[in-house]
């Protein structure tokens, strides 16, 4: 009678036993679909690299100051496409980061529940837009006001295209730090105000530094978006290889160069063509180098704190 008792008991246990390992197989396999995939990227950039690299040197692809690899006079200086994602990115980030986490400790710290839940979702729309809007934005509206101010703006320029892309940029990092904001547990600020500090003191003295692992992940997300946009860029930046640093001049980001390419004529192996694996193997190191960045100062500020 007792092992009868036990049989269907046991039959539902090792059930869910196998039930508990096949959902979590699912989810191991789901995970390495994101290994793979960039196992599978890096695979691709490299591979191709290393065929432009046995055609171009590796010291004049970093040293050289044109970038002309579509015309006869060829070029592969790289630092003229870096020089544009690098300007474009600050302008980007200089509107965001700011603008980006005074919003968060507003939402998270001042604004009443029922603003709170009205406008955060109206924030997280921006992020919604099409980019090829951002661009037409930029192009059309934005760089007319800037004209207003300096009559002598082209009308492809950086600092428009920034502008806009540090917008689109806000929700991202406005979002996020907010979240790690709320998080921060309501003692600290208790304390806080049992010391006599302010509000703003509080949130500004005692909140912000305990979640800033949280913030920096919101910037480290900020500054990949902001390297990685693509059509703002094109549409609005005037996609012309220029070595600058200044945002009043149009110039040519890395993302808009491979879009322009990769809609063009070039023949797949010709040295033109291969030109935008070595310039996509260049931007993920660059956004590699940053998001380790990140995540030592993402370490760095979850031990102080």
């Amino acid at each position: 009678m007792f092992t009868q008792a036990q049989s269907p008991r046991l039959a539902q246990r090792r059930a869910r036993v196998l039930k508990e390992r096949a959902i979590e197989m699912v989810l191991f396999l789901a995970a390495l679909v994101s290994v793979f995939t960039t196992v599978g990227i890096v695979y691709i950039l490299v591979k191709e690299s290393v065929v432009f690299f046995q055609q171009v040197s590796i010291v004049a692809f970093l040293t050289d100051t044109q970038w002309t690899p579509l015309f006869d006079d060829q070029h592969f200086g790289i630092m003229v496409l870096l020089s544009g994602t690098l300007t474009s990115s600050v302008v980007a980030l200089a509107i965001a980061i700011p603008l980006g986490t005074i919003i968060a400790i507003y939402l998270s710290e001042f604004a009443p529940f029922k603003l709170r839940e009205i406008a955060k979702p109206f924030l997280e729309l921006l992020a919604g837009v099409p980019t090829i809007v951002y661009g037409f934005f930029a192009l059309l509206f934005v760089t007319p006001i800037l004209q207003w101010f300096y009559p002598e703006l082209p009308g492809f320029n950086l600092l428009s295209a920034g502008i806009v892309m540090g917008v689109m940029i806000i929700p991202y990092v406005s979002s996020i730090s907010e979240d790690a904001m709320r998080a921060v547990p309501m003692n600290l600020r208790e304390g806080s105000y049992a010391m006599g500090a302010t509000r703003f003191q509080t949130a500004v003295k005692v909140v912000v530094p305990a979640a800033f692992s949280g913030i920096a992940s919101a910037y480290i997300l900020g500054i990949s978006r902001a390297v990685g946009e693509t059509m703002i860029l094109a549409v609005a930046a005037g996609m012309q290889p220029n070595l600058t640093f200044n945002p009043l001049e149009p110039a040519a980001t890395i993302t808009s160069y491979i879009v322009q390419v990769a809609l063009g004529d070039l023949p797949h192996g010709s040295i033109g063509y291969q030109t935008i694996f070595a310039a996509g193997l260049t931007l993920m190191l660059f956004t590699f180098a940053c998001n380790i960045a990140g995540h030592v100062l993402r370490k760095r500020f979850r031990e102080t704190y």
